[in-house]
């Protein structure tokens, strides 16, 4: 213990070095150090308590994968809020001179992180108005496939091909949207086919017919439909 005691005594001029001053508030090593491991251990602790929430808790009433994400990511986000002012205070800096100096800040970088601010933005309405969720499938501009995940900045689709497509999340309040399970999970899938000019074209739609009969995957009500469309070179 002795030891320990006057470790922390020859640390005690160290950790208390003046960087610099803030309104009335002083800005020591010590209070680096002790902001970094606060912010640390709040946004670890914030993701696992979004985690936890969305995989083990919310679980047990049974709601929808996407309504968790939304749920857990709006909590997240709430008590990173409260965190901040709270560790902020805790080092005793003056909230009003440290608004002022943001307002500053904010004044000079805003016009760099208006796409940041922007596709933020835009994530907390998709959280909150819900018109797209994980495990929705989607179409926005070429992409196509379905959501798996909703962040801050940007939202996650896995395309037919496995490609993860990572899309900003202002896409999707700025441009048109298909959500093809919006009101229904059943969706209508089109596969284009080629065949030899050779090939009687009914034989065609009695084989692929009986493909899509045997396939565990398609509905029999809507029945599948085999459409030609035309002579291609």
């Amino acid at each position: 213990m002795n030891r320990i005691r006057d470790l922390f005594a020859n640390l005690r001029p160290f950790l208390d070095y003046s960087l610099f001053r803030l309104g009335d508030s002083e800005f020591t090593i010590g209070t680096l150090l002790y902001l970094v491991l606060t912010l640390f251990l709040l946004f670890y602790l914030t993701e696992k308590l979004r985690l936890l929430l969305t995989n083990r808790i919310l679980t047990r009433y049974k709601i929808m994968l996407g309504v968790r994400q939304a749920i857990g990511s709006i909590v997240k986000y709430a008590v990173v809020m409260v965190g901040l002012i709270v560790i902020v205070q805790s080092t005793g800096v003056d909230l009003s001179t440290l608004g002022l100096i943001a307002g500053a800040l904010g004044v000079g970088i805003g016009f760099g992180l208006q796409s940041v601010t922007s596709n933020f933005v835009s994530g907390v309405i998709i959280l909150f108005e819900r018109p797209v969720k994980v495990g929705d499938r989607v179409q926005i501009g070429d992409v196509t496939g379905n959501i798996i995940r909703i962040s801050a900045r940007a939202t996650t689709i896995i395309t037919n091909d496995n490609i993860a497509m990572i899309i900003p999340n202002s896409d999707f309040i700025n441009k048109m949207v298909i959500n093809w399970t919006l009101n229904d999970r059943n969706v209508r899938f089109n596969f284009p086919v080629y065949v030899s000019y050779k090939e009687n074209p009914e034989n065609v739609k009695k084989v692929l017919l009986e493909v899509a009969a045997n396939n565990q995957g398609v509905l029999k009500l809507p029945k599948p439909d085999i459409l030609f469309e035309s002579f291609e070179d």
